[in-house]
């Protein structure tokens, strides 16, 4: 248990406040903003969303840099960002910041490379995520992020930042799993 994994642990544990503030009808008052309000507890629940997502980038610089890169590690990462991910999607769907047909795929996507990995595993090999994955995940945590700040601050000017952002991430996270099943297609196809 390194400090990269120990760092990937407190993403985790910071989910369960994140559903916290966005599920119970916390009445701390809002923020005019542009053309819409930001309740504080969105506001709230987006710096932790910030946070977490922040310790992404930290705990794989700090394995990859003092070489702390383990199997674990590997395996948690990415499970860390799933969690995260699903979470904040699915209520954004409940606070009706986003659309459900766009979360279902997004998570569709996930179970399906998160399954890949599990017939990896049971091969014996471990399945790291390339820098396409990468991608796909900070364009998902940008445009979640926006969405928990609603549109804050473009919605001054009244670009939809927030909703592109979202389409962004969608194309990102369907060509990621395009290229992460095309590469990794010999694990499925050898696989007992």
């Amino acid at each position: 248990m390194n400090i990269p994994n120990k760092i990937t642990i407190s993403r985790i544990l910071l989910i369960p406040i994140f559903i916290i503030l966005l599920s119970v009808p916390f009445d701390w008052g809002a923020w005019n903003i542009g053309e819409s309000e930001l309740p504080i507890s969105h506001f709230i629940a987006a710096l932790i969303f910030i946070i977490a997502s922040t310790t992404d980038w930290v705990d794989g610089y700090y394995a990859r840099k003092y070489n702390l890169v383990t199997n674990l590690g590997k395996f948690l990462d990415p499970l860390a960002d799933k969690l995260l991910v699903s979470a904040a999607l699915i209520l954004l769907i409940e606070i009706g910041l986003a659309p459900a047909w766009v979360v279902i795929i997004i998570i569709s996507r996930e179970f399906a490379v998160t399954g890949l990995r599990l017939v990896a595993a049971g091969e014996g090999i471990v399945l790291a995520a390339g820098k396409m994955g990468k991608l796909k995940t900070a364009t998902q945590m940008v445009a979640i992020a926006a969405l928990l700040l609603h549109n804050f601050p473009f919605s001054f000017i009244g670009f939809p930042f927030a909703t592109v952002m979202l389409y962004i991430a969608l194309f990102f996270t369907v060509l990621s799993g395009y290229d992460y099943f095309a590469k990794n297609w010999h694990v499925m196809r050898d696989s007992k």
